[in-house]
């Protein structure tokens, strides 16, 4: 599911690579509704391509009242299905457009489709996992995204040279095969054992934490007391729960959906977007303006970005969600005032007349120490915090008030990026130096921290203390009933040992 995933709204080679080569003239004459650059040749407005580009998160946004429904009414498997099946028919609509509107209907049927995918994969993973990996998994989702980033791209650079409309075509459809993959395996996948249970299906919910948690025996101390607390916790919550939007208005609620809205804006608007969608523009800016150097250095960062985000994926969970946040946008202010200085010396022999090698290396340099820096909290944590910070019973609509804001802050950003680099040019890396300020400073006061503990757990993180107790009575009363494979409450204990490996 990760492979697909472009959820953090990172690039998108299709577009960044049809937009940086002159060698498609057909695109842009075409959509660029015969705009010729300063130079004479065919070019696209600058507004319109940010249109363009935002056009993905704009699907997306218009997805989020339906998906959240979808995935608690039908289970996480059918969201999956009907979210690749939605990307197919916007990978077809893209593929044989004709005209602009065309286009842009069909990303936005992409990003619609995508926004289905993300919030039941996502919670899939986090809710089949061991709670010892969950986190690890979790983290992995997104990291894997850069797989199919890197097959994008070196996609895009294999077509490029195709003469006619078949340059930028033939990387379109071939967006419908990873859709195709999850249509044809998605039901090869066990259900969410939370959906289950939530369903009143906890026969089946048990026999999946058996085989996948406890390797088919079924008088696992782990099972039995994560059992347990699965069903008397969703029970407490489903029916405290309307299952509606309101529920997102309750008291413990409000600050969980403060947290989701500002973390979804954070993933889109950290300078990811900048740094991955008009990398055209800065390679210019940086100095670098030939096609070879511009495509060889995009899939180095494409590879770099692969190799740090599943590293730092596969670590970052050892320690403290909320230090890791803290680091990323400590890291990420850091690199930021870097590129800041280096554009602006760049500008200033630009402005003289001649060229600051040095500046243009530590621009390039900066550019890819980004990578990590991002990696450590936006990248890894998202999906992996998401899952922790929402109770089950509303953990799509969670999920999917996160999306609407990412998706909102990567309308913006797209739309603004372009315009503003032509405008101020490097005083927008400031802009972005202010804002990065600000998301330390509201991680630092606002962000919970959710390690070391199971899902069950977490549930009534910022409710009255008396839910939680509720629910642990209910669990030791489940565990210590023979009649119902009780096993005695003081091993209880064992599922929260077991959490505390992630």
């Amino acid at each position: 599911m990760g492979v697909i995933n472009r959820g953090n709204g990172t690039s998108d080679p299709i577009v960044t690579r049809l937009v940086a080569e002159d060698r498609i003239p057909w695109y842009k004459k075409h959509f660029g509704s015969g705009l010729k650059d300063a130079k004479g040749k065919w070019a696209i407005n600058a507004s319109l391509l940010g249109f363009i580009s935002s056009s993905y998160q704009l699907g997306s946004i218009l997805a989020v009242p339906s998906a959240p429904w979808l995935n608690q009414r039908f289970g996480r498997r059918w969201s999956v299905f009907v979210g690749s099946a939605i990307m197919v028919v916007g990978a077809l609509l893209q593929g044989f457009a004709q005209n602009v509107a065309m286009y842009v209907i069909a990303r936005m049927l992409l990003g619609a489709g995508i926004l289905f995918a993300i919030i039941s994969g996502s919670s899939l993973i986090g809710e089949l996992a061991h709670p010892k990996e969950r986190a690890i998994l979790t983290s992995c989702f997104n990291a894997s995204y850069f797989i199919g980033s890197i097959l994008a791209a070196s996609i895009a650079i294999g077509t490029v040279n195709i003469k006619g409309n078949y340059s930028w075509r033939v990387p379109s459809l071939l967006q419908i095969i990873p859709s195709l993959l999850q249509i044809a395996t998605v039901f090869l996948l066990p259900e969410s054992p939370r959906w289950l249970v939530s369903q009143d299906r906890g026969s089946e919910a048990f026999a999946i934490l058996v085989k996948y948690h406890a390797e088919g025996d079924t008088s696992s101390v782990l099972v039995n007391a994560e059992y347990a607390q699965i069903r008397s916790t969703i029970r407490q919550e489903l029916e405290a729960a309307k299952q509606s939007w309101t529920d997102m208005l309750k008291p413990g609620m409000r600050r969980r959906v403060f947290i989701a809205a500002f973390l979804g804006l954070f993933t889109q608007m950290s300078g990811n977007t900048l740094l991955s969608y008009y990398t055209n523009l800065l390679f210019t800016m940086m100095g670098y303006t030939s096609s070879y150097a511009k495509t060889r250095i995009n899939i180095a960062n494409q590879v770099w970005s692969l190799l740090t985000a599943t590293i730092i994926a596969l670590y970052v969970t050892r320690f403290r969600r909320r230090w890791a946040f803290m680091a990323s946008s400590t890291s990420m202010l850091l690199v930021f005032i870097g590129m800041t200085v280096a554009f602006h010396s760049l500008s200033v022999a630009k402005a003289e007349g001649g060229k600051n090698q040095a500046a243009s290396i530590a621009a390039l340099v900066f550019y890819f120490a980004y990578a990590p820096c991002y990696a450590i909290g936006n990248n890894s944590l998202t999906y992996t915090y998401l899952i922790e910070l929402f109770p089950y019973a509303v953990r799509s609509r969670g999920i999917g008030i996160e999306q609407v804001f990412g998706k909102a802050g990567g309308f913006f950003s797209n739309f603004v990026n372009p315009i503003a680099l032509e405008a101020i040019g490097w005083k927008f890396f400031a802009a972005y130096c202010a804002w990065i300020f600000f998301e330390f400073v509201f991680q630092l006061t606002f962000y919970p921290e959710t390690r070391g503990r199971t899902l069950e757990e977490l549930a009534f993180l910022f409710e009255d203390k008396a839910f939680a107790d509720q629910a642990v009575h209910a669990v030791e009363k489940q565990l210590d009933d023979p009649s119902k494979g009780g096993v005695g409450v003081e091993r209880i204990e064992e599922v929260t040992v077991a959490s505390k490996q992630g």
